[in-house]
C-alpha cells in the first residue's frame, strides 16, 4: 500500500500535522471523553503516542488510505479510522468483533485535556471508599486513590477485580473529571465533590454507564485478593487440557510441568488488567530465569472463531516477546459462568485475570483474583514483593 506520506515533500508534508493533539471520544449522555496524544513523523511514516498520567502508549501501526488515517492499537483489536485535514481528525474507534463504534475527533495543538477549568474548591488527594451502582443488587465496592496538585488530578479506582487504569483529569470548582484511553478501553468519571463526599457517573465507551458514590476513608482496604476464589471441597488440584496456536493440546500433566512450580493465568487478549499482568509476568521470568518455574496462560476470548482467537494470541505473544504458552480455553465470549464450566474445580471465576499458584506436587497453593497494575502505585509494589516471596518459597520446597 502506498501511503500519503511516501509521496510528500520534506518541506511541505501532507497529512495531519506532527506534534501534540487533543483527541476525544463521544460516550453516553452527550459526554466527551478527552485524551492527549502526539503524532511523531519518522521518515516516511507516523507513530502516535497516547498519554494517560504516567503511561505512554506507543502506536506504531499508522497508515493512510486516500484521505483517511488509521491507527491500529498495539495488542488490542481496536483501531481508529478517521478522515484528516492538517489540524483536524474525524472518525471512529472501532471494535469489529464486539460490533462497537465510538465517535472520535481530534484537534491539533497542545491543548488541555479538560478545558475551561475553574479554580478547585476541594482537594481530593487521599483514599476514598466507593460503591458503584449503589442501591442496586449489582453494587460492588471500590477504592479511589488520588493525588492532586493545584487542580490537576491523577489516580485510579481499584475494585476486587482490578483497577481502572491510569486516570488523569481535574477538579474544576466542585466538579471532578477523570479520563483514560488505553487503546481499547475508554473510561470517563464525572462527579460532584466536597471535602468528604463525591457522587458521580462512570462511563465505559458509549455502551455502558453506572453511578458511583465515594467518601473519604483513609486506610480503607478491599477484601483480600487471595480469599475471593478457591477450590471446591474435595479438590486440591487444577486440571485442564486446551490447545495452543500450533494445535497441540497442553495439560498440567505434561512433562514440561512435572515437579515444577507453575503459575496459571486466566486472561483474555482484550483485557487491560490482563495486559498489565502479562507484562509483569514476562518481565519477572526474564529477571528470574529458573528452570523449575513455569507460566501458562488460559485465554478466554470474544472472537467468533478459534482462528481469530489465535491471531489475537499470537499478536500479543509477538508484541510482548512472551516465551510461555497461551492456550485457547474459550472463544465466542468470555462469560465467567462458562469459564467455570471449563474449570469446574474452581468455586467461581470472578475476574480476568485470575492467577493460580501450583507447587511442585501439583497442588494449588494460592489463587489471586484480579490484578492491581502500576496505576495503583504502592499496591502494585506490594503485589510484586509478595509474588516474589511466594515464588521463592515454592521453589525452595
Amino acid at each position: 500500500m502506498i501511503t500519503a506520506l511516501q509521496a510528500c515533500k520534506k518541506e511541505e508534508p501532507e497529512g495531519p500535522a506532527p506534534g501534540r493533539w487533543r483527541g476525544s471520544l463521544m460516550v453516553m449522555d452527550g459526554r466527551e471523553l478527552p485524551f492527549n496524544f502526539s503524532l511523531v513523523q519518522q521518515d516516511s511514516s507516523f507513530v502516535a503516542e497516547i498519554y494517560n498520567a504516567g503511561e505512554v502508549l506507543k502506536v506504531d501501526e499508522v497508515w493512510f488510505n486516500k484521505d483517511s488515517i488509521y491507527f491500529q492499537m498495539p495488542v488490542f483489536e481496536d483501531y481508529i479510522a478517521a478522515s484528516f485535514q492538517r489540524s483536524e481528525l474525524s472518525g471512529s474507534l472501532i471494535n469489529e468483533s464486539r460490533k462497537r463504534r465510538v465517535p472520535f475527533r481530534a484537534r491539533f495543538g497542545d491543548l488541555p485535556r479538560f478545558p475551561d477549568t475553574r479554580n478547585p474548591l476541594v482537594d481530593v488527594s487521599g483514599e476514598w471508599q466507593a460503591t458503584f451502582t449503589p442501591e442496586s443488587g449489582d453494587s460492588y465496592p471500590a477504592k479511589g486513590i488520588f493525588t492532586q496538585e493545584d487542580g490537576m488530578v491523577r489516580g485510579t479506582f481499584r475494585t476486587k477485580t482490578g483497577d481502572r487504569r491510569y486516570l488523569e483529569g481535574v477538579v474544576s470548582g466542585d466538579s471532578l473529571k477523570l479520563s483514560t484511553f488505553d487503546g481499547a478501553h475508554a473510561y470517563l468519571f464525572v462527579a460532584g465533590v466536597t471535602d468528604s463526599l463525591m457522587r458521580g457517573m462512570y462511563y465505559s465507551g458509549n455502551h455502558y454507564k453506572e453511578p458511583f458514590v465515594a467518601w473519604r476513608n483513609p486506610g480503607y482496604e478491599l477484601p483480600d485478593e487471595d480469599s475471593l476464589t478457591f477450590l471446591k471441597p474435595g479438590y486440591d488440584r487444577l486440571e485442564f487440557a486446551f490447545p495452543d496456536s500450533r494445535g497441540t493440546v497442553v495439560s498440567l500433566a505434561d512433562d514440561q510441568f512435572r515437579n515444577k512450580v507453575v503459575v496459571v493465568q486466566l486472561m483474555g487478549t482484550w483485557c487491560p488488567n490482563c495486559l498489565d499482568e502479562t507484562k509483569f509476568l514476562a518481565a519477572y521470568l526474564k529477571g528470574n530465569d529458573h528452570e523449575d518455574l513455569k507460566v501458562v496462560a488460559l485465554a478466554f476470548e470474544y472472537y467468533k472463531t478459534p482462528e481469530k482467537s489465535f491471531e489475537a494470541i499470537d499478536r500479543l505473544t509477538a508484541r510482548l516477546g512472551l516465551d510461555y504458552p497461551i492456550l485457547l480455553a474459550q472463544y465466542e465470549g468470555a462469560d465467567k459462568l462458562q469459564a467455570n464450566r471449563k474449570l469446574p474445580m474452581l468455586d467461581q471465576v470472578l475476574s480476568y485475570p485470575t492467577t493460580i499458584f501450583i507447587d511442585r506436587r501439583g497442588k494449588v497453593r494460592r489463587i489471586h483474583t484480579g490484578f492491581n497494575g502500576p496505576a495503583t502505585g504502592r499496591k502494585y509494589i506490594e503485589f510484586q514483593e509478595e509474588f516474589d516471596r511466594l515464588i521463592k518459597q515454592l521453589l525452595a520446597e
